[in-house]
């Protein structure tokens, strides 16, 4: 495309005049502008290139522009480009019906949304109409999304000023590095988050609780890959207590984790059993953000109540025709490419390897933690007490990484590694000698 800087100049002038930005105080802002993008990178209107190691809001999992997805979207725009959700749709049941395929046989249904916060809203929904209770239980280390009933199940400081919806409840999940628990071991982690969790399903009361809901890897609150046993705890502990869990995977579906979900993924790895949730919600991956969509995939047992007893939900757009085509395109795209067997292969012979490296010479690197093409540091000002890295230092490490030619994402005094699924060696390689360079040039006070 041809870059006019001057387009770049406008497009920053429009946005500071008119555009009202999520999470943020508005004055100080100063939003970089991104005029195109191909696979793993963008560019600005300077013609500067960045490798794109946020992957956005860690969802473009097939990479910008895949021709595969933009056709199908094409496509469909020519047919039809919308229509009501009580019609039928070839396109939403071609979806539904690819996402199915990936879940498994315990499935049988998908309620599309227009994001992830709204599956998740419905997932709860379901969970408390199917059970008669109302309680929900989720993470403290948690993200679930911006509407009501989501952002209330949300542990991070987003919910505080947002705490409006009823009955939600919240526990602490496992992070060994920063444990709750005195844990030692993984094994002790997984053991005591478990015992606290069961104490606070008792405490609440069991009967009261409809679903406890979790992200399978929590991507937002750092990437915390669960300790072997945790999933299966929590499978048992709902199950004793007739509770609903809820994994929630759209941050961490769809490839991210290397598989096509993370519970999957997370079971080949530790070489176990798959732990099968109630209810999955999913996003972001599923079609890389091309067109806004969202669902909640439902097994039968939740979904045939539903046969003679209205469900009491809905959206104009849900099931959209444009999202739909963007689903099928990209889920097609991504298994006949091998695309996530690429972001499996990728974590585990070069990222995780070449990170791991990086932490053994820079010791502001406290932790290396990830699966796929999913991975944090932890950054440490000191490697013994594990103090945070200050938030100065984390903004000098942002603008190198940028002036280096790598466009990062930040939570907390974690840099999150999150790369399209699609990232090649060449690629990674370049990143991991940027980060390397950057890591390099701060200064950690003493």
């Amino acid at each position: 495309m041809n870059l006019s800087p001057e387009d770049g100049e406008l497009a920053y002038e429009l946005d500071r005049a008119h555009v009202f930005h999520s999470w943020s105080a508005q004055a100080a802002l100063k939003p970089m502008v991104i005029a195109g993008g191909l696979a793993s990178t963008v560019w600005d209107f300077d013609g500067n290139s960045y490798l794109d190691f946020s992957s956005q809001l860690i969802n473009v999992n097939i990479g910008h522009q895949h021709p595969a997805v933009i056709a199908a979207i094409q496509t469909q725009a020519d047919i039809l480009t919308t229509i009501a959700p009580a019609a039928a749709n070839l396109a939403r049941g071609q979806a539904a019906q690819r996402i199915l395929a990936r879940a498994g046989e315990q499935f049988s249904k998908v309620f599309f949304t227009n994001g992830g916060a709204d599956a998740n809203e419905n997932a709860m929904r379901l969970a408390r109409l199917h059970t008669g209770r109302d309680k929900v239980l989720s993470m403290y280390r948690s993200y679930h999304g911006n509407t009501g009933s989501a952002v209330a199940a949300t542990g991070d400081w987003r919910r505080v000023p947002n705490e409006y919806a009823r009955s939600h409840v919240h526990f602490f999940g496992p992070y060994a590095y920063r444990s709750e628990f005195w844990a030692t071991t993984p094994e002790e982690e997984s053991s005591r988050a478990l015992h606290h969790l069961e104490r606070v399903i008792q405490a609440e009361g069991s009967t009261s609780i409809a679903a406890i809901l979790i992200e399978t890897i929590p991507g937002t609150a750092g990437i915390l890959v669960p300790p072997p046993g945790y999933l299966a705890g929590v499978r048992a502990l709902a199950d004793k207590y007739g509770i609903i869990v809820i994994f929630d995977e759209v941050m961490c579906g769809f490839g991210r984790a290397g598989g096509w979900f993370a519970f999957q993924a997370l079971a080949e790895a530790e070489g176990g059993d798959v732990v099968v949730p109630d209810l999955i919600t999913f996003a972001k991956g599923v079609n890389s953000g091309y067109v806004p969509v969202g669902g909640v995939i439902i097994p039968p047992f939740i979904a045939e109540q539903f046969d003679e007893q209205v469900f009491p939900g809905g959206l104009t757009y849900s099931g959209h025709p444009l999202a739909m085509a963007s689903i099928i395109g990209a889920q097609d795209a991504m298994a006949n490419e091998g695309i996530v067997d690429n972001a499996a292969r990728i974590g585990r012979d070069v990222l995780g390897p070449g990170l791991r490296a990086l932490a053994a010479k820079h010791e502001v690197i406290g932790e290396v933690r990830g699966i796929g093409v999913f991975w944090a540091l932890d950054l440490v000002a000191d490697p013994v007490t594990r103090e945070p890295l200050s938030l100065a230092v984390i903004g000098a490490l942002k603008a190198k990484l940028l002036s280096l030619g790598l466009l990062p994402v930040f939570a907390d005094n974690r840099l999150h590694v999150v790369p399209p699924c699609v990232v090649t060696d060449e690629e990674c390689a370049r990143a991991l000698a940027i980060f390397d360079e950057a890591f390099a040039s701060i200064a950690v006070p003493a």
